[in-house]
């Protein structure tokens, strides 16, 4: 044993791996000592940020998918990355792993959550009436933006590019610190500026991984209390909590070849059945009518969506704007570099067209097609009968919103389960992975020893288990997940280099396989 943590940390990267374990410690200890204290300073840091990188973020994301787009259509997208010529995973399992990582229980809790929320709600300069069915196409449109092609290319349909080339022609390592090679060179990349780099991203997407293990405690326990009259309390919330982080603490050590992988394969079936029952049984007219009409919406429209600024100006504020897009924007930013990383580490053997196609059209409208089954249905439900669903998600109650939907669908107490037992997963999909992403990143030769992998998944359980205990109500998680829009302002900066970098690497490699 002393052998093997030995072996762990010559192999860490230690001012880096202290850093990062200081702020999860110093964030944890100030949630419990005062919880109002930390709500204001990170209100405080996450409503400046928005109002300094929020039009800056609204562009780069765009940007970023746009920019891949025409790399994966060009003669260079059929260049192999990663130094193989085949493969290593076949498309369905490692589409997969990409799909389940990000989702989470956004997959599920948000899917019929946000639609709602924009059918009571419509967004600003929508001009439709809120709960007409003219509201419809314009909430889905919405939901469709905040998890559709911008973001999902954020995650690394340009930053893997970088990566994979790197580490094959430079011997950078898989880590965050690598995407700012192309702006600061070897010699600063290798020194605290590319340290600052690794932290910022470990942070953002530490934020952005616990936040979900927390509500995922707290939403399932009330799941539990609705369906079965489980006491809806803290011991409930933190059993949860554990039997999630044994799901993907296993997962996690077991590897990419076979946990993590054998993990996503299980959520990818498991929603492709609730997927195809949906449209059996629910409201399928409805369903791909406004699936047809809302993508029309989103494309059609897609920059004066992606682009309003709800009078907010160059650099001004809005309360909407904040919470939604910015919200979430940032959300996929700070997971932008870890995720890369992982993709990189999953693609080798895919050509760049593959890599950004997935991950950029055909992810997301996958995502889109989700979104509109379940949320699509709660919208259905809704306008047959006014407060079915609405009524459950009052005071914005995303758990009761979902069962709402369920309980409104035949076999409504096991398909009940089902969606619990799919968000459980999802979220451990997220939690593996970006287990494996964090060890790796501070790994000096990235490949993390098991004890590495099981502390960090240990470290985001003890937090979740932590924040939801301090906070009533789960504020403290939900303080730690607003975190990251703070994280996203340094970690949108590191994506940036790749805007022109992406597209050099892809002509030089072409022009060399002519060669």
């Amino acid at each position: 044993m002393t052998d093997l943590l030995a072996r762990a940390w010559r192999g860490t990267r230690l001012g880096v791996f202290f850093a990062t374990a200081g702020f999860c410690l110093g964030f944890c200890a100030l949630a419990v000592f005062d919880l109002g204290v930390l709500s204001n300073w990170v209100d405080s840091g996450s409503s400046l940020v928005a109002r300094g990188f929020g039009l800056y973020w609204q562009i780069l994301l765009p940007a970023i998918f746009l920019i891949a787009l025409v790399i994966a259509l060009s003669p260079a997208g059929k260049i192999r990355l990663g130094g193989r010529d085949t493969p290593e995973f076949p498309y369905f399992q490692w589409s997969a792993m990409i799909a389940c990582t990000l989702l989470g229980a956004g997959g599920v809790f948000w899917a019929a959550a946000e639609p709602l929320a924009h059918f009571l709600t419509p967004p600003p300069n929508a001009d439709v009436s809120a709960s007409a069915e003219a509201a419809v196409d314009v909430a889905l449109a919405q939901s469709f933006l905040h998890w559709g092609f911008p973001a999902w290319a954020s995650l690394g349909a340009l930053s893997a590019i970088l990566l994979m080339y790197y580490e094959q022609a430079k011997g950078l390592p898989l880590a965050p610190r690598t995407l700012l090679y192309p702006v600061l060179g070897r010699k600063l990349t290798d020194g605290p500026l590319g340290g600052a780099a690794d932290i910022f991203a470990l942070i953002g997407v530490i934020a952005g991984t616990v936040g979900p293990i927390g509500f995922l405690g707290l939403q399932v326990s009330a799941g539990l209390s609705n369906l079965f009259g489980f006491p809806e309390g803290l011991p409930t919330q933190i059993g949860v909590i554990i039997a999630l982080a044994s799901i993907y603490i296993t997962s996690a050590l077991t590897g990419l070849s076979r946990g993590i992988q054998i993990l996503s394969r299980f959520n990818i079936i498991l929603t492709a059945a609730l997927l195809v029952f949906i449209l059996a049984v629910g409201p399928t007219g409805f369903i791909i009518q406004h699936f047809l009409s809302g993508m029309t919406h989103y494309l059609v429209n897609f920059f004066p969506i992606a682009l309003q600024r709800d009078g907010a100006g160059l650099f001004g504020e809005s309360g909407w704007l904040n919470g939604w897009t910015l919200f979430f924007w940032a959300w996929f930013i700070g997971y932008g570099p870890m995720m890369a990383i992982f993709i990189a580490r999953i693609s080798r053997g895919r050509s760049i067209r593959s890599i950004i196609l997935t991950l950029s059209v055909a992810a997301p409208l996958a995502t889109h097609f989700w979104f509109t089954i379940l949320g699509g249905s709660g919208l259905a439900f809704e306008l047959a009968e006014p407060g079915s669903v609405s009524g459950a998600f009052e005071g914005f109650d995303l758990p009761a919103a979902l069962l709402a939907i369920t309980q409104s669908l035949p076999l409504a107490l096991p398909v009940s389960i089902l969606f619990l037992i799919l968000t459980t997963v999802f979220v451990a999909t997220t939690g593996d992975s970006m287990t494996f992403a964090i060890s790796s990143a501070l790994s000096k030769d990235g490949e993390p020893s098991g004890g590495m992998r099981a502390f960090w998944g240990l470290v985001m359980a003890a937090m979740a288990i932590v924040l939801v205990s301090a906070g009533n109500g789960g504020g403290a998680v939900g303080k730690l997940q607003q975190f990251i829009v703070i994280t996203g302002a340094p970690v949108s900066l590191m994506l940036l280099p790749s805007l022109w970098d992406a597209p050099r690497i892809a002509i030089k490699l072409m022009r060399d396989a002519k060669t």
